[in-house]
């Protein structure tokens, strides 16, 4: 009935209890997951996953904080979008909350990494997955940028589509992320006691432009905080916002899960 749509499963903790996790979800319903890529060298792994378990799928990516890592290239991207359920880039975007003495103009490479991404997920036609903190100013002017919004797209490519995971940023980037036809997905968050913005934000955001997910092994949703998350605690999610919404728990898990399958076209393809 659910469905994770950014989870880690190929971290050390949630790797080794692959098995009970996935007797977990299927108790909890939870019938699929994204598992999400961070860095090159990580991406066999979780390309593993995915087709080694019919109900996981995977992305392409290097995170925005990861510094050290193998840089993606343009061709980097596309090869490993190619493969069998890969079905989505990132996850990228920006992030300055660590700049560790350091100035925005310094993360240049960081607004090049995204660019990247951005390219490729055009190229290939598959949905960005993005990750803003602390940079959302930058994080939506470089998409509409490079995402091929402006009235003239010379390129050829199509425009950029996707989603803003994990979502914690104000009405106003919410409402801007709708109006380039983004998807917002909310995370355990959202059952902190201290997010309340956070839950009347999400009372306006439409239910068709919503994913759920954990963004597991982190973010664990209350009653499970402080806990390691996996991909079984999302029903907690979507329960948080029927609450909010004023809707059934099952209308929420339905929509959602419509909305990922429009989203990344691949896993129904």
């Amino acid at each position: 009935m659910f469905t994770d749509s950014h989870c880690h499963l190929s971290f050390p903790e949630l790797r080794a209890q692959l098995p009970d996790i996935l007797v977990s979800m299927q108790s909890a319903e939870v019938d699929r997951a994204l598992c999400i890529c961070t860095t090159l060298e990580e991406f066999d792994e979780v390309h593993r996953l995915a087709r080694e378990y019919a109900n996981l799928w995977c992305t392409a990516g290097v995170h925005p904080d990861n510094e050290g890592v193998l840089e993606p290239s343009l061709d980097d991207l596309l090869q490993r979008a190619a493969l069998p359920r890969v079905v989505g880039i990132g996850e990228t975007g920006l992030d300055y909350y660590r700049l560790n003495g350091r100035s925005v103009a310094d993360m240049a490479w960081q607004r090049e990494r995204y660019r990247v991404h951005i390219q490729a997920a055009r190229q290939t036609d598959l949905p960005l997955v993005i990750h803003t903190r602390s940079a959302s100013d930058d994080t939506l002017s470089i998409l509409r940028e490079a995402g091929g919004f402006a009235s003239a797209n010379e390129s050829g490519w199509p425009i950029a589509r996707g989603v803003f995971h994990c979502f914690t940023e104000t009405e106003a980037v919410a409402s801007a992320a709708l109006d380039l036809d983004f998807y917002i997905s909310f995370s355990g968050i959202i059952t902190f006691r201290n997010a309340g913005d956070l839950r009347d934000l999400l009372r306006w955001v439409p239910l068709e432009r919503m994913l759920i997910e954990t963004d597991s092994p982190y973010l664990a949703p209350v009653p499970h905080r402080g806990k390691t998350n996996t991909p079984a605690y999302v029903p907690f999610v979507a329960r948080q916002i029927a609450e909010v919404k004023g809707l059934s728990v099952e209308a929420v898990a339905r929509a959602t899960s419509d909305n990922f399958d429009h989203l990344f076209t691949r896993v129904t393809a």
